[in-house]
């Protein structure tokens, strides 16, 4: 690829963005959405979210996990344990965290 092609690919891509972005910009009035749009767009953050981490704690090098001695899984449960007990965020990464970093370091896994 040349030096020509990869600038015209790059602005290419840039003018798309641009032009897909904007186009919720463009028009002078808000456009309407039927109900179940906008119910369907509630979920959406949660659904890529977990589209997002939860191939991350159930698979390794593509696969699924084998073995139940996986630090991740307890991890997560302490965490989730802990968000529905007391609703914090902070906590919730420090607990999951600290059983994490306890089950990799101190048990090797």
């Amino acid at each position: 690829m040349s030096v020509w092609e990869a600038v015209l690919g790059i602005l290419g891509m840039a003018a798309i963005t641009v032009i897909t972005r904007s186009f919720f910009m463009i028009p002078e009035r808000e456009i309407p959405l039927p109900q179940w749009v906008r119910d369907g767009l509630r979920y959406a953050p949660l659904a890529a979210l977990a589209a997002v981490i939860v191939p991350e704690i159930v698979m390794t090098q593509g696969e699924l996990i084998h073995t139940w001695k996986d630090a991740r899984l307890y991890a997560t449960a302490v965490g989730t344990a802990y968000f529905f007990w007391r609703r914090g965020i902070l906590g919730t990464i420090v607990s999951g965290t600290a059983v994490m970093l306890a089950l990799r370091v101190g048990l090797g896994w």
